[in-house]
């Protein structure tokens, strides 16, 4: 069963598990497990994805249960006014705060680059007693991305363009960071959608909801020491 974050008649927000697709599309490659559908089973009524979350990223995820609300919360999103926060563990120690302002494309058969803009916070450091290019040690930093704008791959890519590489992220990380953090038991992609915070469509009540992170990322967390384990 998927966690149910919050349910009434008009919307749900779910806690996506990381590992599992949320729809067909042409990267399934032969996939034949989606959430949309288990969601469709779980509630036994049509669904209707409001937005997107990666394969391997786990947290909150907004769907409606008519066209019209998902409409709705559609223009909201895009508007900017859903508020988004993600857990991300990274390579390196970045600046306290900073923002990536660097357009990027669709994805593969979309190769016309529109503006994407993510901010970022740092909320902990660790170092680590694993060599890395020259050094005795290797440093990490837990951030709270904010994103502005919802393109593909939008936080993994901008972390790269800072070479501050997300950890576990096979596809646009470092291998040498990856493969210490599955030493350590972590094989997950260190990226969590923690907190959703929007107005509702139909009641005009503002809504915010968050999503624990998982076993396997809390294990990545407590690297950063106890306290933030389940860091707010």
């Amino acid at each position: 069963m998927i966690q149910i974050l919050h349910v009434d008649a008009w919307l749900a927000v779910v806690d996506k598990p990381a590992g599992l697709m949320v729809h067909d599309s042409a990267l399934a490659r032969g996939e034949d497990d989606f959430l949309a559908d288990r969601l469709r089973e779980q509630f036994g009524r049509p669904v209707f994805l409001v937005h997107r979350l990666d394969r391997a990223t786990s947290g909150c995820l907004l769907l409606a249960f008519d066209r019209d609300t998902a409409s709705a919360l559609g223009k909201t999103l895009m508007s900017g006014e859903v508020e988004k926060h993600y857990f991300a563990v990274c390579r390196g120690w970045p600046d306290e705060r900073f923002t990536i302002d660097h357009p990027l494309d669709g994805g593969p058969g979309k190769p016309l680059k529109k503006p994407a803009l993510t901010h970022f916070e740092r909320l902990a450091t660790c170092e680590l007693d694993l060599p890395s290019t020259g050094f005795p040690t290797s440093r990490y930093a837990l951030l709270r991305a904010m994103p502005e704008t919802g393109r593909f791959r939008q936080i993994r890519r901008h972390l790269k363009h800072a070479s501050h590489h997300l950890i576990g992220d096979t596809s646009h990380g470092d291998g040498r960071h990856n493969r210490h953090f599955r030493m350590l038991g972590i094989h997950r992609m260190l990226l969590h959608a923690q907190r959703l915070a929007f107005v509702h469509p139909h009641t005009g009540e503002r809504l915010v909801v968050e999503a624990p992170p998982d076993a396997e990322f809390s294990k990545a967390l407590a690297l950063f020491g106890p306290a933030l384990q389940s860091p707010a």
